[in-house]
């Protein structure tokens, strides 16, 4: 039991501090939990090889890895981005109806779409809808972030959560979730949460981003801009622009040529050098100087808009940001070592990591889940970058490329994913039997499809119809969350096996004998969305379903109920930006600071806590 107390100490340091990425640390901790198990060095932890794999074939990981692949095919439709465009349309500048469309078509979609796609999907779409209305996008991205929780909670497949809480419930207690297990609660959490954000929770955001967009000063680089002309007698003249300053001496890039009176954008690395020409670098004051001492450069001013740096001909953007999910090929790499410029031909101005803004010494900073690129790069590079999955591109691109002549077909096909799932076949074939004295039908009744079947099913069907290309389902899948599935379930068994969970249950139970059963429900519903607040979701419902379920046996309370109190905690978790992905995908592009997150997510929270365990009180008893 110490053993696996000690492996889960190890695991939550390594997830709040990620000095290893959360699937590499999830991976560790299997390996751990094999070599101290049956069959490793000593069976401390209990857990077999076999066990200590399990997390691969789990029913949950696998269902998870086919909805993510249908969420992909129903992106690649634009069937989202549509209606994001309808939304936008009846938005207009009036900030009531973009909070309203934001949250309308962002909670009701997560519910039947991983919620974590939607946001995806729907963060260009929205920092649109604030540019065209003249709104801050921070006042709408938190809303859309939180919003697809508040919807993530209607049905079984709205998040990866309330999958792998499904499949422990079952082990645990035999009682697994069906499709529509807790939609009356998750309709109920979904209308007082909107109410909430369009209320109160808007009021309390502070409009970080400028309403009137302008990427050089909302990131204050005007400093690190500079235009220089090459003289007459200048070292560079007749380099390239890759050639002209020693990225290892200093940190500087070239992102613009101006040659009479013509501007260069990317891709420039092979231009020439010429006698005369403007070139604006992206450099500190120190750098400049050592510059223009070396290179017979003259200062010759700096841009101060984004209007200095787009080209007056440029049909496009040429300034975009670009959020880093989750799988991508940035993830723990730097701006060097993953040879971003060379491979969109594009230069990185400053980013925003963790709310920190990073203007020097970029190029050796490690990427994280979450930070903001701005980037400058030539239109058909940022039309390159928004068709890759690697990247979230803050702006929708001007001719999107969707297959929305597979709309019927994606939508047909997640209708009967769902629906296959939903249909109660045991009391469709009595009626059907009852009615028509046909036998036969007497066999429907023991046929029981499960939603591991029927998104396989799906997957299958995408591919069949052509929404989705072949190689394209594996680039669907987000690797790091079926890794980390895999390796932080047999975490969870051993929790039980060891009598761990046993031994914290009976420490939370003892709060029964001065708090009623509600009460302590309660508490459980606060802790978890405490932990979740510093660790992944995923993680929290693996670890705390065990010790919730021992909790309600020792106080004699439903366990079902205290199943379901963990289940919403982990799945909506409010209070800071790296508890919950989605929370990571709007924070670079909204400007937010961390405490924005716990000013908005707290009360909100704590709403949700009350509102939560009295409906679960209600509807399945304590």
């Amino acid at each position: 039991m110490l053993v696996v107390f000690g492996i889960i100490l190890l695991a939550l340091v390594l997830f709040v501090t990620e000095w290893l990425p959360i699937d590499v640390t999830a991976i560790l901790v299997m390996v751990l939990l094999m070599v101290l198990g049956a069959d490793g060095v000593v069976n401390f932890t209990e857990i077999s090889t076999a066990e200590g794999t399990s997390g691969f074939s789990n029913s949950a990981t696998i269902t998870v890895l086919a909805m993510l692949i249908l969420s992909s095919g129903i992106s690649q439709t634009g069937v989202v981005q549509i209606i994001g465009r309808k939304m936008s349309a009846f938005a207009g500048d009036d900030l009531d109806k973009q909070l309203l469309a934001t949250i309308g078509v962002s909670g009701p979609i997560s519910g039947f779409i991983n919620n974590t796609p939607v946001v995806a999907i729907l963060v260009p779409v929205v920092s649109d809808i604030a540019h065209k209305g003249k709104t801050s996008p921070s006042k709408l991205l938190i809303p859309l972030s939180y919003a697809s929780m508040f919807g993530g909670m209607l049905t079984l497949i709205g998040t990866s959560t309330n999958i792998l809480a499904s499949d422990v419930s079952a082990r645990l207690l035999d009682h697994p979730f069906s499709m529509f297990e807790f939609t009356q609660l998750g309709i109920i959490v979904l209308l007082v949460g909107s109410l909430y954000l369009m209320t109160v929770g808007h009021r309390l955001l502070p409009e970080r981003v400028p309403v009137e967009e302008d990427y050089v000063q909302e990131y204050a680089i005007e400093e690190y801009l500079t235009e220089v002309v090459v003289d007459d007698d200048s070292p560079i003249i007749g380099t390239t622009v890759a050639e002209a300053i020693d990225h290892v001496e200093f940190d500087a890039d070239i992102i613009q040529v101006v040659r009479d009176d013509e501007e260069f954008i990317e891709p420039i690395g092979q231009k020439t050098i010429r006698a005369g020409d403007l070139l604006r670098l992206r450099a500190d004051r120190g750098t400049v100087q050592q510059l223009v001492d070396r290179e017979t450069l003259t200062l010759s001013g700096s841009p101060e808009t984004d209007d200095d740096l787009e080209p007056d001909e440029a049909p496009d953007r040429t300034l975009v940001e670009v959020v880093v999910p989750r799988g991508s090929f940035l993830v723990g790499e730097s701006l060097e070592s993953s040879t971003f410029r060379q491979r969109y031909d594009a230069t990185v101005l400053a980013f925003r990591s963790r709310g920190e803004t990073v203007r020097e010494d970029m190029d050796e900073r490690r990427i994280r889940v979450g930070d903001t690129l701005l980037v400058q790069a030539a239109p058909d590079s940022i039309d390159r970058l928004s068709q890759n999955d690697d990247f979230i591109v803050a702006h929708e691109p001007e001719e999107p490329d969707y297959r929305s002549e597979k709309i019927p077909h994606a939508v047909a096909i997640m209708a009967g994913v769902v629906g296959f799932v939903a249909v109660p076949w045991g009391a469709v074939g009595a009626a059907l039997a009852g009615a028509t004295g046909v036998a036969a039908f007497e066999a429907m009744s023991a046929l029981s499809l499960p939603i591991l079947v029927t998104a396989l099913a799906g997957v299958v069907a995408m591919v069949a119809t052509g929404v989705l290309k072949p190689t394209e389902i594996y680039d669907a899948v987000e690797w790091d969350v079926i890794f980390l599935l895999a390796g932080i379930i047999p975490l969870g068994m051993a929790l039980e096996q060891t009598g761990g969970a046993d031994l914290l249950g009976s420490l939370v139970a003892a709060t029964g004998a001065y708090l009623p059963i509600i009460g302590v429900l309660w508490v459980f519903y606060l802790a978890t969305g405490l932990i979740t607040g510093v660790i992944s979701n995923n993680a929290s419902v693996v670890l705390m379903l065990p010790v919730a379920v021992e909790t309600a046996d020792q106080i004699g309370a439903n366990p079902f109920a205290f199943v379901l109190a963990v289940t919403f905690a982990a799945s909506t978790a409010f209070l800071t930006p790296v508890g919950y992905q989605t929370n990571l995908f709007v924070y670079g592009p909204g400007g937010y600071k961390f405490m924005d997150f716990v000013r908005v997510g707290a009360p909100l929270q704590l709403l949700l806590s009350v509102v939560t365990v009295l409906g679960i009180a209600f509807f399945w008893g304590l």
